[in-house]
């Protein structure tokens, strides 16, 4: 972990439970992000003009999500950005194959660079912010400068600067009516919210315990062997860039990539976030050097300020144990979340007729917000999920109790303030070829 300085202000609990407070005094981020002109609302005969920020494979989807909302009002992609041109070039082809007239992004709006997104995101009304979750602060700073709607992937960040990055850029987007979705589809999703209404309501009584689960195999790895075989020798950086997904300042770790789905369920069912967490975690198969410095398994317990504790866990390991899911224990009886399930005085079942994809309800329900200039900014919870993941991979990291006020406001920043492809990449390799992974009891993330 390397300590570089970044300008973002220093965040309290009272900021998140405010959700609209004023960020403190002296902060100079917000100074910096003066309005060049405003994207507000747009009639439902208006062509709302979309620029893609990252186009792999979750930034290919959103985008076509983004130009499947035809149906609400007219839309085009109009702007491309990413490092890589070949994964631009085969987003843009898959794209035009289901939206072939809804897409006009000339050669000359097809941006290649770490720099070139504000270019993209200069030419549209709506930004689709879709790179590693490391780069996502700084895209989403630039987007609500330039007066932009937003589509951003989970997480929002991968370290608590990041997330304080983050919570500035949404309290100006607040102050300029802009529009903010964030990709955790669950809310979105009909079964989800029937069920939080039920919680909410009282049905299974006050909430005394939670627990959710991440429990499968590893995604995709890219090998570097492999890539050098496609691509030709790769520096350090082309290489973590091209691998994001098993380097912490890159991805956040798994838990924060993939379980934090899980872990804004929990969260959406307290109506709050947690005040410290204790965690462990480490690896087990992941001990190649190609599986980066991510761990492959955590546990965490995140205790909430009225005592009751979710149990999170998440893991990367196959032939074992596998769910993706969340349940709720309250005085009256529990929740199966991801189930629609109600079990106890009040037992209820979800039933699926009529319910949408949530990845397409998203951003219908954004577009739709756009349009009729409805309040829409899930900055917030989205930069709650995501410090919330961020808090328990810090426990185990650390091998500490942390509490959310300290690990929030933590001085240890991830991301590199220097961006370009020979410039020097936050964590290297030994002479071994294998990468430092985090030691409970040593590492510092304070």
């Amino acid at each position: 972990m390397n300590p570089t300085s970044i300008l973002v202000p220093s965040l309290s609990r009272r900021h998140f439970l405010k959700r609209g407070s004023a960020l403190v005094a002296g902060s100079t981020v917000l100074g910096s992000l003066a309005a060049e002109r405003f994207a507000l609302g747009a009639s439902g005969n208006d062509t709302l003009k979309v620029a893609l920020i990252g186009c792999g494979g979750r930034g290919s989807g959103a985008a076509n999500q983004a130009l499947s909302t035809y149906n609400i009002g007219p839309v085009k992609l109009v702007a491309m950005a990413d490092v890589h041109e070949d994964r631009l070039t085969g987003a843009l082809n898959n794209l035009q194959k289901n939206h072939a007239d809804r897409i006009d992004v000339p050669k000359e709006r097809q941006f290649i660079g770490f720099d070139k997104f504000k270019e993209a995101i200069s030419l549209c009304d709506v930004a689709i912010l879709a790179t590693p979750p490391g780069f996502r602060p700084a895209h989403f700073e630039e987007a609500i400068r330039q007066g932009k709607h937003v589509f951003m992937e989970k997480p929002v960040a991968s370290d608590a600067a990041g997330v304080r990055q983050v919570l500035a850029a949404a309290e100006e987007a607040k102050k300029k009516n802009l529009k903010v979705g964030v990709g955790l589809q669950r809310h979105h999703q009909l079964s989800y919210q029937e069920t939080m209404k039920r919680i909410h309501g009282g049905d299974i009584g006050d909430i005394v315990s939670a627990r959710c689960y991440w429990n499968g195999n590893r995604p995709w790895q890219k090998k570097r062997l492999d890539l050098e075989k496609q691509y030709g020798p790769m520096t350090e950086m082309q290489y973590q860039l091209r691998n994001w997904y098993y380097f912490t300042w890159l991805s956040g770790d798994h838990i924060a990539e993939q379980h934090i789905h899980n872990i804004d369920v929990i969260n959406w069912a307290k109506n709050a976030h947690p005040v410290k967490a204790r965690a462990m975690g480490g690896r087990e198969i992941t001990n190649g050097p190609d599986d980066g410095e991510i761990y492959d398994h955590f546990a965490c317990e995140f205790e909430y300020e009225d005592g009751s504790v979710c149990f999170s866990y998440c893991r990367h390991q196959p032939g074992c144990w596998n769910s993706v899911s969340e349940y709720v224990q309250g005085t009256k009886g529990r929740a199966e979340v991801n189930g629609g399930k109600i079990y106890g005085d009040n037992q209820w079942r979800f039933k699926a007729e009529g319910a949408k994809d949530p990845y397409q309800q998203e951003h219908d329900d954004l577009f739709t917000a756009i349009r009729k200039d409805l309040p829409f900014n899930e900055a917030f919870y989205g930069a709650e999920s995501t410090m919330t993941a961020i808090l328990g991979r810090m426990a185990a990291y650390s091998g500490k109790e942390l509490e959310w006020n300290a690990a929030l406001n933590s001085k240890i920043a991830l991301v590199p303030t220097k961006l370009a492809w020979d410039a020097e990449a936050p964590v290297k390799p030994g002479a071994d070829g294998f990468y430092q992974k985090a030691i409970p009891g040593k590492t510092a993330v304070l």
